[in-house]
């Protein structure tokens, strides 16, 4: 079966149809999907390996500054969850090359659970989840549900476009009734520029998601 084909139908059994007006921005692919070399994380740390640094050694610029035994850490107050690499959209600046194409790059409910024991052991306050689009994991909701329980605050690192599928049209209030703070932000406050990052009609469908 072609690869396109399998993406939209794996979409389409989350709910996203991505061939609609309210699917998302204009369809893309990410890095890995074009093979480009540096979708390979030893190219990206080659990359960053080859920029001069204008302070020198990391460890020795730390010592300079006056931390002579390095940097200890604080206490853990917020645990971040990265449950995937899916999203309905492809972002030009995305660090973690996310698009409609990264299918297999996603927590399952087993991974989940040892995040949620992981986070019993520390004294963390807030559970900032993230992804890709985090609600396109089918785990997502019950990862949010667990947290709340718990007595976590939860934080959802929204790209907004996502709500107008109709499938998550339930979610501004789910995640209200459970007092999640939904985080999300626009590359630039004019509609070109935004659009130019993360896709056409980007810049249109958030503003009326937070409507």
């Amino acid at each position: 079966m072609d690869g396109l084909v399998q993406i939209t139908e794996h979409l389409a059994s989350l709910g996203v149809d991505l061939t609609t007006e309210a699917g998302g921005p204009k369809r893309a692919t990410s890095l890995l999907s074009r093979r480009v070399p540096l979708a390979a994380p030893e190219a990206q740390l080659a990359t960053l390996d080859a920029v001069p640094l204008a302070a020198g050694d990391f460890e020795a610029a730390i010592a300079g500054a006056g931390f002579e035994g390095g940097l200890l850490p604080a206490k853990l107050e917020f645990f971040q969850i990265n449950i995937g690499k899916l999203c309905n959209m492809t972002c030009r600046h995305c660090h973690v090359d996310s698009g409609p194409d990264r299918l297999t790059e996603n927590m399952d409910r087993a991974t989940v659970d040892a995040c949620l024991r992981a986070l019993d052991a520390t004294d963390a306050h807030t559970v900032d989840i993230t992804g890709g689009a985090p609600e396109l994991n089918p785990h997502f909701r019950y990862l949010v549900d667990a947290c709340v329980e718990r007595g976590k605050h939860v934080i959802d690192r929204c790209n907004l476009t996502v709500l107008l599928v109709p499938r998550f049209r339930d979610l501004p209030e789910y995640l209200a009734d459970r007092g999640v703070e939904v985080v999300c932000s626009l590359p630039h406050y004019r509609q070109r520029n935004t659009d130019a990052q993360r896709g056409d009609g980007t810049y249109e469908k958030s503003i009326r998601a937070l409507h």
